[in-house]
């Protein structure tokens, strides 16, 4: 299409040959007052504003619409015309308006969130409170699993928002890092490592069977590509709890975040063996599906986990 034709199919929309409703409104109010002055106040314009609203709604419609004298303003036969179908359109907008925020009501009535486990069990309950804070009448569901399960609720629908911990942000997502964590080696007190010297080797961790959670983890992802391979799982469970109990009650060693084991570390229960020539660091992603940024309870909440 060449620029002349776009030009004049712009000049032919709706847009273009209809007031817009600010325009509209004013004329009514100027109808039901019989002042633009009145209407101008009513409205929250100067005077000045309001007549020039009215003489550019007369230039696109082509017709007086209001006679001015000292006494006041009085529509035009043109004008009363255009008042009554004004009235209709400005009155089909407020059933608009009512409807959409009736379906932002809705949408603002639940939230639904999917977390892999770590950010499921020690960040979010503080962020959930915050946003009950904020949104006291919203309901909100939460889904735990890991990241893999959090990027397949994502795309169907099922969640609003997902927080996930792995390397990579899943293929259909978009997403922004909201905070960052360490990975540490943890054993119950004990155990061999608990008594080394010198730190442990990235070969030596690689090459022991780990208590493991289950495939598809954010931490065995970061932990299996930071070593470039693990070794067969001693045991694989499918949550940071089960994955701690299992390492207090001295079935073997376990690389866990260090926002799950702060407690277990200060009574002892468990202990953290540093590691060299590997980082374990990692970052805590907030995620959505493609083109589609959080609105809603659901930007509220991502909100406050980047505050």
């Amino acid at each position: 299409m060449t620029q002349a034709a776009e030009g004049q199919f712009r000049a032919g929309s709706l847009s273009h040959r209809v007031p817009d409703l600010g325009a509209l409104e004013l004329l009514l109010a100027v109808a039901r007052l019989g002042s633009l002055g009145g209407a101008a106040r009513e409205l929250g314009i100067t005077q000045p504003a309001a007549s020039s609203r009215i003489r550019s709604m007369e230039r696109q419609l082509g017709v007086a619409l209001v006679d001015r004298s000292p006494r006041g303003s009085r529509l035009t036969d043109a004008g009363a015309l255009v008042t009554d179908w004004a009235r209709r359109v400005v009155e089909a907008a407020e059933a608009f308006d009512a409807g959409a925020q009736a379906l932002r009501d809705r949408r603002d009535s639940r939230l639904r969130v999917a977390a892999s486990m770590t950010i499921a069990e020690y960040l979010l309950p503080g962020w959930l409170l915050a946003l009950r804070a904020q949104r006291p009448d919203t309901a909100v569901s939460l889904l735990a699993g890991n990241s893999t399960v959090v990027a397949e609720r994502l795309l169907a629908d099922e969640a609003d928002l997902g927080f996930v911990e792995g390397l990579t942000v899943p293929t259909g997502l978009d997403s922004v890092v909201i905070a960052h964590d360490n990975l540490i080696v943890v054993t119950a007190p004990g155990h061999v490592w608990s008594r080394r010297r010198s730190p442990l080797e990235a070969s030596e961790l690689a090459a022991t069977p780990l208590i493991l959670r289950e495939k598809g983890s954010g931490t065995r992802q970061v932990l299996d590509a930071a070593l470039g391979g693990l070794a067969r799982p001693l045991i694989e469970l499918s949550s940071t709890t089960a994955v701690k109990a299992a390492v207090v009650s001295g079935a073997g060693p376990a690389v866990l975040s260090e926002l799950a084991v702060g407690e277990e570390l200060s009574m002892r229960r468990l202990v953290s063996v540093p590691v060299a020539g590997v980082s374990l660091a990692r970052d805590l992603r907030a995620v959505w599906p493609t083109g589609h940024r959080p609105v809603g309870p659901a930007r509220d909440l991502l909100s406050l986990t980047r505050a």
